[in-house]
């Protein structure tokens, strides 16, 4: 074990606080659900009975027990390994590799560690509480499949962009913080491209929607807002779980359009095309390109303090290292961040769910009412045995949504006093 110091203590002091408030979180989120046990909200009368309620109650205390002994799991083996010496034995052993080779093996090692140990935890998540309340519906082989995909492109373009951060670091001289965010915000960029046309397909097929009037009527309201749609796709999420959604994709002014089958099967055209009128929502008020903007502005700030922190020598001493390689001093700033990154993030979760506020008024103006857009999230909420009553403190940490009650208050309140109808 690396000896005690008052820098290591007080990181560990944040470390242990954060982890309590993270369980405690939890803990009165559950508290939430069993204090209103069997209390059908007035909103949801006629679309959920008391035994839907009580299913989609235990649905969510499953998830919260089991989110908390994998956190608590997660946070001990990060400790061990912090406090153990591993990494700055290995950081000695690595000396004379190079810097960028070793500071790739470096990160490589605690990354595989945490990878193989998450998938018992994946595996008891999808094959055993997904599939008990009857969403999981991929296979052992697909599962490992879709595990293997996943890691073959983490080391690709985790590496690539780890190693151009480094190649920055080793040549680019004091300012390399500043080429490492240009690099950042390119691979961003870059992702937005790659995901559709080259990731995705990986793990699923795309083929034309099949309800050709359906596809019409996207169409028609996606000319009407002014939105240019190249196509319009249907996934086949059913061969993995039957939760339902949709989503936009591309980059620059014109969009894919992908819809889950499952989204297909369970709602009515109106509904789909309230759906798709939010997502549009969110093009037409510039979200994307906002959040682009705030991440990059989060970013270049980050990298800057991560720079100064890797020229501070009692940060390595602090956590045992005897040699203070550049790549080392990148990943304690990363670990510094974490659990400042934490309670910091109220705020981005805030920024979203007012985008998503946005996104949902533009949607009742483009439907003709509340009334489409509303019964499609009671039957995403209902098909998703989603929390209807999350805890305000919980729903601050981790709802990048307004709760599903809001938004339909929200939307039946922009119909005004007795108009809406269901």
């Amino acid at each position: 074990m690396i000896p005690l110091h008052p820098l290591l203590v007080a990181y560990l002091v944040l470390f242990v606080f954060s982890t309590g408030f993270r369980l405690a979180l939890e803990a009165v989120n559950a508290g939430q659900v069993k204090r209103h046990k069997g209390q059908v909200p007035d909103a949801f009368e006629g679309v959920i009975d008391r035994e839907d309620l009580a299913r989609m109650d235990r649905y969510t205390l499953d998830r919260i027990r089991f989110s908390g002994i994998e956190s608590v799991a997660e946070r001990l083996l990060f400790l061990a390994l912090l406090l153990s010496g591993v990494l700055p034995g290995l950081a000695q052993a690595l000396q004379g590799w190079g810097g960028v080779s070793s500071g790739l093996i470096f990160f490589a090692v605690p990354a595989a560690v945490f990878y193989l140990f998450d998938l018992p935890f994946d595996s008891y998540r999808t094959f055993t509480i997904e599939a008990r309340y009857g969403f999981n519906t991929s296979t052992r082989r697909l599962w490992v499949l879709d595990h293997l995909k996943s890691a073959v492109i983490a080391v690709v373009l985790g590496g690539v962009l780890l190693g151009l951060f480094l190649l920055m670091v080793a040549f680019a001289g004091p300012a390399w913080w500043v080429w490492a965010w240009a690099i950042l915000m390119a691979f961003q960029f870059l992702m937005l491209v790659l995901y559709p046309t080259v990731i995705a397909p990986l793990f699923n097929k795309f083929s034309p929607v099949q309800d050709k009037s359906l596809e019409e009527r996207i169409r028609a309201l996606a000319r009407e807002q002014g939105v240019a749609v190249r196509d319009i796709q249907q996934m086949d999420a059913g061969r993995r779980s039957r939760h339902t959604n949709a989503y936009f994709t591309g980059l620059g002014r014109v969009k894919r359009i992908v819809l889950y089958d499952t989204l297909l099967q369970s709602h009515e055209p109106e509904e789909i095309l309230a759906v798709l009128a939010h997502e549009m929502g969110h093009l037409k008020k510039g979200h994307v390109w906002k959040q682009i903007l705030i991440f990059g502005g989060a970013a270049l700030v980050l990298l800057f303090a991560a720079s100064r922190l890797m020229e501070w020598e009692p940060l390595y001493r602090a956590f045992g290292f005897a040699v203070s390689p550049d790549y080392a001093g990148l990943f304690l700033a990363g670990v510094l961040w974490e659990p400042v990154g934490f309670f910091l993030s109220p705020l981005s979760m805030a920024l979203s769910r007012r985008f998503e506020r946005e996104a949902d008024r533009f949607a009742h103006t483009t439907s003709a009412g509340a009334a489409p857009l509303v019964r499609a999230l009671k039957k995403m909420a209902r098909e998703n045995l989603a929390n209807l009553r999350p805890h305000p403190v919980y729903v601050r940490f981790h709802y990048s949504h307004p709760p599903i009650l809001e938004r339909i208050r929200t939307l039946e309140c922009l119909d005004g006093p007795g108009a809406f109808t269901p």
